[in-house]
């Protein structure tokens, strides 16, 4: 089925149909027509998979995705159109030009923690590009995959996108395929597993992975507003947010205050008894549930610490002073669980923070704005924030993606588009007038040559 899939798409690519502009954009309007419509259904099919609230949803979801389809529907003929660049004098005269190409068939495999909009997302970017596409949606997400092939159905020919469902077995059987371009978001363990089976075809990939996200906490940051903004960004969607706080360095001065204020946090936002909270998503299945339940064993919990197997319930939960070798700190947690360690001075956030591979994020919380300047500087990281978190996600003008182990490649905006175009450059020489210089016979000609470019 696969190979045959394949090779439809393919003949469909070399027909050039999606390569125009204005059938790009006749499609992403419909997909952007079919969204709207079918909003209530994509937020119910979330709150089936893992409870999401559907104010989560909206925000994390639904509205991100509605926002970047009109946008890219509104730029996309300046961004299809080749871009003049000012050309090398070694070339005078000519017209230097940049094209963007589609790179053909493309495999875009989405995670299970935003199902909807990271499937949606790249698919908007391969489709602007004038790519076709395979769409492979979480299995652990059945609802919402379901609910997309659905969609995908309605709008597209099949030659140009389908949604393959199914595990692990169709994921390897798909990565065994020749793609002229894979888009994967998930964990560092399985993109290494990507990165490989792409490796033979040479095959451009984008990963976007995760890692150990610190968050720093100076003596000067304004802890009661720092704990609200990272409660937010900790506890939405139960954690399981690639770019979410992983850990929190605070200022030893500022510790209890800050335990202090985000319990005051917690209890506003879900209530003396979170359980019963309607706005706090569950675990995604009792795999991942039992793999955080470990990680509280033997720690501290200063706040939280209950669980609920039956619901994938794990209450927000505050780990104070683990140790740095306990199985909390080794790996990106994916979870509602925040371990806080204090520290003394710089030397302790480096010796800490450079001890683990390059996160996807960063964030700082400090009212010195040359320190968290200096601090955003000094690391590196994909992505980030100083005095809130995860919020740099929002903006289409940044490019996301992580460095290092956190990733390969970036999108976002018109950063989607330009990830799944290929950039060729094109020269165009007038005729009028043909310098000699270049020519052979060479004799006379090096010391001439060695001036020119000396002057350029």
């Amino acid at each position: 089925m696969i190979p045959d899939l394949l090779n439809a798409q393919k003949k469909f690519f070399k027909t050039g149909q999606t390569q125009e502009v204005a059938y790009r954009k006749k499609v992403l309007k419909s997909l952007l027509n079919h969204l709207i419509t079918r909003e209530q259904d994509i937020t119910e099919a979330l709150y089936k998979d893992f409870k999401k609230p559907e104010f989560e949803s909206v925000l994390t979801e639904t509205a991100i995705v509605i926002q970047d389809l009109k946008h890219t529907i509104k730029k996309l003929s300046k961004w299809a159109k080749p871009k003049r660049v000012f050309p090398a004098l070694l070339n005078f005269p000519s017209s230097d030009y940049l094209y963007s190409e589609p790179y053909g068939n493309v495999l875009v495999i989405a995670p299970w923690n935003y199902p909807y909009q990271l499937a949606i997302a790249p698919l908007v970017g391969a489709i602007a590009a004038g790519n076709t596409v395979v769409l492979k949606p979480s299995e652990l997400t059945p609802n919402t995959s379901a609910l997309l092939s659905d969609i995908i159905k309605k709008v597209f020919k099949p030659e140009h996108v389908t949604v393959v469902q199914g595990g692990v077995g169709t994921s390897t059987q798909l990565l065994h395929q020749r793609w002229d371009y894979i888009f994967f978001t998930g964990s560092v363990n399985v993109g290494k597993i990507v990165a490989k089976a792409a490796a033979p075809n040479l095959t451009p990939i984008t990963l976007e992975l995760g890692g150990k996200n610190p968050c720093i906490i100076d003596e000067t940051a304004n802890i009661k507003l720092t704990a609200k903004r990272v409660v937010w960004g900790k506890f939405v969607n139960a954690g399981q947010t690639c770019i979410a706080p992983d850990y929190v360095l605070i200022h030893h001065t500022k510790k209890e205050a800050f335990y202090k204020a985000i319990q005051h946090e917690i209890e506003l936002a879900y209530g003396q008894n979170p359980e019963d909270s309607k706005d706090l998503a569950r675990i995604i299945n009792i795999k991942n549930f039992e793999r955080l339940s470990e990680l509280l064993v033997n720690q501290k919990c200063k706040i939280g610490g209950q669980t609920n197997a039956k619901d994938l319930y794990i209450a927000p939960t505050i780990i104070d002073e683990p140790k740095l070798d306990s199985e909390v700190m080794k790996d990106e947690i994916f979870g509602p669980i925040l371990p806080v360690v204090s520290y003394q001075d710089v030397s302790d956030l480096d010796r800490i923070i450079l001890s683990y591979n390059k996160p996807l994020s960063l964030y700082v919380f400090s009212t010195n704005s040359a320190k968290a300047k200096q601090l955003i500087k000094k690391y590196s990281f994909g992505g980030g924030c100083i005095n809130d978190t995860i919020v740099h996600f929002a903006n289409h003008r940044l490019p996301f993606g992580g460095v290092g182990n956190s990733g390969i490649g970036a999108y976002h905006g018109q950063h989607t588009f330009d990830t799944f175009s290929h950039k060729k450059g094109v020269v165009k020489k007038a005729n009028w007038l043909d310098i000699p210089v270049r020519y052979a016979p060479y004799k006379g000609k090096l010391n001439t040559v060695r001036k020119v470019l000396k002057w350029l």
